[in-house]
């Protein structure tokens, strides 16, 4: 059986146990104010993500914006990593280190940020169509936008976990794109990363109840082809082992009395691309 806690602020701090945190009114605008920064974020790289542009650049915006923004990047010294956002190109799942690599026409791109504002992460990540993209490059970005809103919508008070993954498993199989069970939704708010996981996949009826208060992320990892993945050498890069297309979305929520509040929608309005 899971457990709930219902948590202050400070409370909210401690550190991962298993336990579900339910966060009240303060929880929820500290989440507000993180979220829209780092959609904010995600709206200022539009313009900039061109062939020609290398992810470091891009990498170096989120930083500028996120300090700017009155917030650190959270992923800045994460367990080691050097980078204040992942940036991951075609084939590359999610993880991918920014670098001296250049963006090319055609590309589809994932760009994941997350600012820790007043203690509160916001996170978030969006695909990008870099040029002219191939119609089968555009289809698999706009079903798997399509599976991140469809397990948005299964996210309400009552519902659980396996009714989330489920949404998002139907309708990806139904276009015969594999779903990445390796990476997974997780609980959010004063730590980057908490109960309780939020699988892809999933039977209705499974896992954790979904109770007002709950906050966490859903971030479907669609392939074009079969799910299986593998981490590369640098320990961080997650790429699909036939090479095929991968896309990903993802949106912080919190479970409110009568549904979820998005907290990283974009401000204008660009939830998918083309932007």
């Amino acid at each position: 059986m899971e457990q709930y806690v219902r948590v202050t602020p400070e409370e909210a701090m401690q550190a991962r146990d298993g336990v579900i945190k339910l966060h009240g009114a303060e929880g929820f605008e500290g989440m507000r104010k993180a979220g829209r920064l780092a959609a904010e974020i995600l709206d200022a790289l539009v313009p900039h993500v061109v062939p020609g542009v290398s992810t470091e650049e891009l990498d170096d915006i989120v930083r500028e914006m996120t300090i700017r923004g009155g917030a650190v990047p959270a992923t800045l010294g994460y367990r080691g990593y050097t980078h204040s956002c992942c940036i991951s190109i075609n084939h590359v799942i999610c993880h991918g280190i920014p670098s001296d690599k250049k963006l090319k026409d055609g590309d589809i791109v994932n760009i994941d940020v997350t600012p820790q504002l007043n203690g509160w992460h916001g996170d978030t990540s969006r695909m990008f169509l870099v040029g002219d993209v191939p119609v089968k490059a555009k289809r698999l970005v706009d079903v798997t936008y399509q599976c991140l809103m469809l397990g948005i919508e299964a996210a309400k008070p009552g519902n659980r976990v396996g009714d989330i993954g489920h949404a998002i498993q139907t309708h990806a199989e139904k276009h015969r794109y594999g779903v990445v069970r390796d990476f997974c939704g997780h609980g959010l708010g004063q730590l980057f990363h908490d109960a309780p996981e939020i699988v892809h996949v999933g039977r209705p009826g499974t896992g954790p109840e979904l109770r007002p208060g709950m906050i966490f992320t859903i971030e479907p990892m669609i392939n074009i082809g079969k799910a299986a993945g593998k981490v590369l050498d640098d320990g961080w890069t997650a790429v699909t082992r036939d090479r095929s297309l991968s896309a990903q979305f993802e949106h912080s929520i919190g479970i409110t009395e009568d549904g979820c509040e998005i907290f990283t929608s974009s401000p204008k309005g660009w939830h998918q691309p083309p932007y």
